[in-house]
Formats: C-alpha cells, sequence, structure tokens
C-alpha cells in the first residue's frame, strides 16, 4: 500500500485481501511488489460519474471474480465491481508462457531472438490491457498505460496463487 496524495483522478493506495497469496516466495513477493509500486507511481483512475480522488482500490478473488472495492482516499465507498477473469484466460495463459520463454532465453540466446520475444510478450500484454480497459469502461475510467499496468498486477497475482496452491486458473 502507497500513501495518498493530492492529485485527482488516480490511485493513490492498492491493498490485497487474503485470497492472495504469496507466503514465503521471495520472487513472487519481488513482483508483487513491483507491479504495485508500478501501477501507484504512474496511473489514471477515475470511477465512472465521480468527481474527486485520489482513489484506494481494494483487491480480492471471489467466486473466479476480481473484485475490485474503490473508496475515496478518505474512506468512503464509491463502487464495488466483480470483473469476471474468464475473458483474460487466454492472454493469461500465452503471457504466462511468453514471461517463462523470456526468462528461460536471457543470457542464452542472440538479443534478435530475445527481441523478438520480448515483441510477442508486448503485444499480449497490449492486448490484454486493452480488453481490460474496454471490460472495466462501465465502472471505470483508466488509460491503456494503467491497463497494463494493472493486468501485469493481476497476472502476478494469480501466478501466485497458482503457484501456492490457488486452483482459480489451470494454465496448462
Amino acid at each position: 500500500m502507497s500513501a495518498c496524495s493530492p492529485s485527482g483522478a488516480r490511485l493513490c493506495a492498492v491493498s490485497l485481501d487474503g485470497s492472495f497469496s504469496v507466503h514465503d516466495d521471495p520472487h513472487l513477493k519481488r513482483e508483487q511488489a513491483i507491479a504495485i509500486v508500478d501501477l501507484l507511481n504512474e496511473n489514471s483512475f477515475a470511477p465512472v460519474g465521480h468527481d474527486g480522488g485520489p482513489y484506494c482500490l481494494e483487491l480480492a478473488l471471489v467466486d473466479r471474480r476480481l473484485v475490485m472495492k474503490i473508496s475515496h482516499d478518505r474512506g468512503e465507498p464509491i463502487v464495488s465491481h466483480h470483473l469476471s477473469l474468464t475473458p483474460f484466460r487466454r492472454q493469461l495463459k500465452d503471457y504466462a508462457l511468453i514471461c517463462d520463454s523470456f526468462n528461460n532465453v536471457v543470457g542464452r540466446t542472440s538479443p534478435e531472438k530475445i527481441e523478438a520475444i520480448d515483441m510477442g510478450r508486448r503485444g499480449i500484454h497490449n492486448e490484454a490491457a486493452e480488453l481490460l480497459q474496454t471490460r472495466l469502461s462501465s465502472k471505470v475510467t483508466i488509460d491503456i498505460d494503467t491497463a497494463r499496468r494493472l493486468f501485469t498486477l493481476i497476472h502476478v497475482l494469480l501466478m501466485s496463487n497458482q503457484q501456492h496452491g490457488g486452483h482459480m486458473w489451470r494454465l496448462g
């Protein structure tokens, strides 16, 4: 979680409920922290029909849905949105596979092959971000860069859950 800043249509804090678990895996804890910091450092985020901000976001997993509880930085609840993750299944699977491929070849192959894999990763990332932006558009207005950062966080959180006994996604 991050301290709230006085700016308007943006997230100033992100918190996770107990449904996301990174337990004692230092790599996943680091990836989760980086994803949250990246999202908080630069974002454009505003609940539809709500003027003001900044906003706090609490994320949870409930019944195969990402629950997004949005509140004002003073704590007043604004909206809760339950986002089905089923439409993201292919992108999440492809993104996980290509990230694994990238991590496996770094330092072992030519820069051209690494660049080609990274271009594929960025393409999947962009596609998922556009889908996320569209799926949230009736509840939250976000720009494409915020959608990319939020997708990264969702990916890390779901991978953390999967690697620690979560059975929400079977990516294989």
